[in-house]
């Protein structure tokens, strides 16, 4: 995995666990990816020098507007990709799988193609 897709992984991550619960901490992300925490915290550091997440006065992360469109980008490609692969009979948790490898790499143009597919 290279540096993007980590991040995006993680700022998917994090977007994913702030729809289900009030708060995200950074033990929820190692948790939920099953990461170390040096790791987490690693690249929380990177996220926030990089303005894609802010840490309020008790180490909540918050996505900022930079890091939610990263992590609404990949959340919608993942969705999309899933239910393609799904409705060519990949079962729900292959399908799951390779969306999750295949949002990272997948061009913008193969994107809006595949929605437009959708949307007929």
């Amino acid at each position: 995995m290279n540096y993007n897709e980590s991040i995006e992984m993680y700022l998917e991550t994090i977007h994913i666990l702030s729809k289900k619960q009030s708060v995200v901490k950074s033990i929820d992300v190692a948790n939920e990816l099953n990461y170390a925490r040096a790791s987490v915290s690693r690249a929380l550091k990177l996220m926030l020098e990089k303005n894609y997440i802010s840490l309020d006065n008790k180490k909540n992360i918050i996505l900022t507007k930079e890091g939610l469109d990263i992590a609404n980008k990949i959340y919608d490609r993942h969705v999309t990709i899933t239910k393609l692969l799904e409705s060519i009979g990949v079962s729900k948790k292959i399908a799951e799988d390779d969306a999750c490898k295949i949002e990272h790499v997948i061009s913008d143009e193969t994107m809006v193609a595949i929605k437009k597919y959708f949307d007929k």
